[in-house]
């Protein structure tokens, strides 16, 4: 009963979008790479202070826009430490689908050592006994905007929290995202 109360609410309420992350997604439009990766490591670090829901997002971000701003030794260390929080929680579904998309996201970069580490890595932070859960047996839900319009992050539809069969929750800010 929690649980559905608490969705209930969140889906009802517009979270305060920090204007850190909004203009963090605004450089990351504009193609600003370097200063999205320094606004996404500041929220990242400030979330972690206060053991934030959404910490793992910040990270995984900072290192993308890091290796797109051709910083890719940092950018890798601070993929590697997102994802090490979201198995340090315990969301172990989640981390394979966020891991496997960073994988081949990092060999389109050219970096497949670092996606062979990050594919080793995963399947020792995995349970044993662990089953991907199948995509095609997953109820059909609404088509997601691409970007969440509270925040301007990047909305994928198998990677955030459904409230509801035509409503998400931005894993960045937290607002609601409407289907169609």
């Amino acid at each position: 009963m929690r649980r559905g109360f608490r969705r209930a609410f969140r889906q009802g309420a517009t979270p305060n979008v920090p204007p850190l992350l909004k203009r963090a997604n605004e450089l990351m439009v504009a193609m600003d790479f370097a200063g999205a990766a320094a606004a996404f490591a500041e929220l990242a670090g400030r979330a972690e202070q206060r053991n934030g829901p959404r910490t793992p997002f910040f990270y995984l971000q900072a290192g993308r826009t890091s290796i797109l701003a051709g910083q890719k030794d940092a950018g890798f260390q601070q993929i590697k430490h997102g994802l090490s929080i979201i198995s340090q929680r315990g969301n172990f579904q989640h981390l394979n689908k966020v891991t496997n998309r960073i994988i081949n996201e990092l060999k389109q970069h050219g970096m497949n050592k670092e996606a062979d580490e990050l594919s080793i890595w995963l399947k020792a932070a995995l349970p044993i006994g662990f089953t991907p859960a199948a995509n095609a047996q997953a109820p059909k839900k609404a088509a997601l905007p691409t970007y969440c319009s509270s925040c301007g992050a990047p909305v994928r539809p198998d990677e955030v929290d459904w409230l509801d069969d035509v409503t998400a929750e931005c894993a960045f800010c937290g607002s609601p995202v409407r289907g169609e």
